[in-house]
């Protein structure tokens, strides 16, 4: 059995954050949400460095002084693992690693780590598993030698003159293949059952957004099903599909996936690009946003970048502005719909853990798939005659 090594540290262990300013209009959400990462992978932040950079140094992202800094305070502290808010090259992180003599893990690095302990399907678990091994094919350097001892044999041991790294790396490419081959099988089996579901003329709705703007929670409250919700970033990986029955004769089918985040690292949105395939084929978007969040159109931006990223950017899209109970000023009324100047719905304001404006949310969406669905207008049409 093939594994990986420990995408984390142990749970709880003592780490120290490092964000460098550079000069980004969101630094102070950005350190916010690291913190909400390293909360997300249960580890214990016990200090901070921060700081302002020009651009970043070559050798260790930081500049020595820094590093300096990030020493002293390990030393004091006793922290066993140092977080860079940033992505480090290879190079970057060796020689931190080196200097401050604990274990240093990237932004990248800490994402993929929380997939790694989220992943619940097997389809979610091949897809994390590649997205770290592709990272790591161009990390190897030493460590590795457990790839070797997975596969003893004659023939698998190397020829005359092959180094350790070699075969690391051609073991390691072999299992790449073999995960990749395997998506592509599930992905043929996810494309025969929408293509199945296609065909019966449902409506389909994907609910896409940020991680933590509550998607799961109006999932549940939608479909009345019981998929896991939690108060945290990525707290569901894998996309759940459910029937919504939206009147008599008119239903459609929602699927929950996985939250976006700033920088979500491109390895992970391809190893998921079978699971987001979902999000592409849908006839509308249900783009979910925290309305209490103060960089929300920062949000809704990022998300859709990586909507663009995956060909779903010309898929209709309805605004759902989550948690109005959160906003200070109540002016965001429950229910309230947005249209634009054709007057096509932009925007719904509701709150799913409340039940507030679910209902007004559920009467667009059945309007929506009544005109997706000509056989349902003749089924009611006639239903009102016999009546």
């Amino acid at each position: 059995m093939f594994e990986l090594p420990a995408a984390l540290p142990i749970l709880g262990s003592k780490s120290v954050l490092v964000s460098l300013d550079l000069a980004e209009l969101d630094a102070e959400e950005s350190i916010a949400e690291l913190r909400l990462l390293v909360a997300s992978a249960k580890l214990a932040v016990v200090g901070e460095v921060r700081g302002k950079v020009v651009r970043p140094d070559a050798a260790t992202y930081a500049g020595s002084g820094k590093v300096q800094e990030l020493a002293a305070l390990i030393a004091s502290t006793g922290a066993q693992l140092a977080i860079f808010n940033h992505e480090l090259s290879p190079a970057q992180q060796r020689n931190l690693e080196k200097a401050l003599g604990v274990r240093v893990v990237d932004r990248v690095a800490l994402i993929l780590g929380i997939f790694s302990q989220r992943a619940r399907s097997a389809e979610g678990k091949l897809q994390v598993e590649l997205a770290q091994l592709e990272r790591l094919r161009t990390r190897l350097v030493r460590g590795w030698t457990h790839l070797e001892r997975q596969r003893g044999g004659i023939g698998l041991r190397g020829g005359p003159g092959e180094t350790q790294l070699e075969i690391d790396k051609r073991l390691l490419a072999k299992r790449v293949s073999r995960l990749r081959e395997k998506l592509e099988n599930l992905r043929e089996q996810r494309s025969v059952r929408r293509s199945k579901r296609k065909k019966t003329g449902l409506f389909t709705v994907s609910l896409v957004g940020y991680t933590n703007a509550g998607k799961s929670t109006l999932f549940n409250r939608l479909t009345r099903a019981r998929a896991y919700a939690a108060d945290q970033l990525f707290a569901t990986l894998d996309t759940t599909t459910r029937r919504v029955f939206l009147d008599h004769g008119v239903e459609a089918t929602l699927s929950d996936t996985v939250g976006f985040i700033r920088d979500l690292p491109h390895g992970l949105v391809a190893a998921f690009r079978a699971t987001l395939e979902e999000v592409a084929e849908a006839d509308l978007l249900l783009h979910v946003v925290d309305a209490a969040s103060p960089v929300r159109d920062l949000h809704i931006a990022q998300v859709n970048a990586v909507l663009q990223e995956i060909g779903a950017a010309e898929v209709p899209q309805i605004l759902v502005y989550n948690k109005i109970d959160c906003v200070p000023d109540h002016l965001q009324a429950a229910g309230a719909v947005e249209r634009d100047e054709y007057g096509n719905i932009r925007a719904v304001r509701v709150s799913a853990l409340q039940d507030l404006g679910v209902a007004e949310l559920r009467g667009v969406l059945r309007d929506l798939a009544s005109d997706h669905q000509p056989s349902t207008r003749t089924y009611q049409s006639q239903e009102a005659m016999a009546g």
